[in-house]
């Protein structure tokens, strides 16, 4: 599947994008690629697959994000990915939290671009589908011109199907992970001119990106775009990704099916001994700005969080919510 449409994705983020947000996801747009969280290659290899990468048919196009730095290692990971039904593997190559600095791999493999196209021909060799990279332009002290372009030729040069770049630094020191996703400044003109240099290259761009209007403007310097936490804190704004992506005109999205759909997937998933709350969690920002959002995201961090919640519970959250807003906007 290298004709993979990336124009526009949903990042990967830790503890946020499992299988239950990506179906959310999925019945916002039906054209953004969706991204899981990262998983080391090491648990994908020796702990239980089904539960790190199992993954609902309906999430298609997905891809597979790990982590990791042996390359013997992220082919075995890979190729896995690729049996389990994954349109994609993509390499962390910007992570900066303690425990993947310890694990050698994440933003740190910034540091060793040799090692990241040693990974990158490795996975390659092992599987059929695209393998991508997403890094950071730089890590502490490093220059990001020479940091960026020198990461991008050696996976390119590897083999990359795509390269994503978060378009800030990570300071490996000094900062929390919280702290790298706000507080080193965002270039988005480094990422441009990476482009500029590349322009037979796939370079998608990511961070800090609020709105698809946004996105827009920079599809103008870019192949892609992505968004992490507005597409999560404001999962709303995905409805209108199919008509950006495709150019046709926006039409009118059925709330209320939506809603039945995820009511009917948590019923499934409690019945298989799961919780209201797994699912949940990830819609309690859809109504952002409407009448009635506040209740919803009341009754949806508690009432769905009580023991033996079932789907009533978010049919009800959605029966307070007026839509009126949306219609007018559209």
């Amino acid at each position: 599947m290298n004709n993979l449409d990336r124009r526009f994705c949903v990042a990967p983020m830790m503890d946020w994008t499992d299988r239950h947000c990506r179906f959310f996801h999925r019945q916002l747009t039906r054209r953004a690629l969706l991204y899981t969280e990262m998983v080391v290659a090491d648990a994908v290899i020796k702990g239980a697959r089904e539960r790190l990468l199992g993954f609902h048919p309906n999430e298609h196009p997905v891809a597979s994000q790990l982590g990791g730095s042996d390359p013997a290692k992220l082919a075995e990971a890979a190729a896995i990915g690729e049996a389990f039904g994954y349109d994609e593997i993509n390499l962390n190559v910007g992570c900066p939290s303690d425990r993947v600095q310890s694990g050698t791999f994440g933003a740190c493999l910034m540091k060793t671009p040799h090692l990241v196209a040693e990974g990158v021909a490795a996975m390659k060799a092992a599987t059929k589908i695209p393998v991508t990279v997403k890094c950071r332009i730089g890590v502490d002290d490093q220059d990001p011109e020479e940091a960026l372009d020198t990461i991008a030729e050696a996976v390119f040069t590897a083999g990359a199907d795509a390269l994503w770049v978060h378009a800030r630094k990570a300071w490996l020191e000094g900062l929390s992970p919280k702290e790298n996703r706000d507080i080193p400044p965002l270039d988005y003109g480094r990422v441009y001119r990476l482009k500029q240099k590349h322009p037979g290259r796939f370079i998608g761009i990511n961070g800090g990106i609020q709105s698809l209007e946004e996105a827009v403007g920079h599809l103008a310097h870019t192949d892609g775009v992505m968004l992490g936490r507005a597409a999560y804190h404001t999962p709303g704004i995905l409805a209108g990704v199919d008509a950006l992506v495709s150019g046709e005109p926006q039409a009118e999205f059925d709330f209320a099916a939506l809603v039945e759909t995820m009511a009917d997937y948590a019923a499934s998933h409690i019945a298989a001994g799961g919780r209201l709350g797994h699912i949940t969690r990830h819609m309690v920002g859809l109504f952002h700005g409407l009448p009635g959002a506040r209740r919803f995201r009341q009754i949806l961090s508690t009432d769905a969080n009580r023991p033996g919640a079932g789907p009533e519970v978010l049919r009800e959250a959605f029966a307070v919510v007026d839509l009126e807003g949306l219609r007018q906007a559209a």
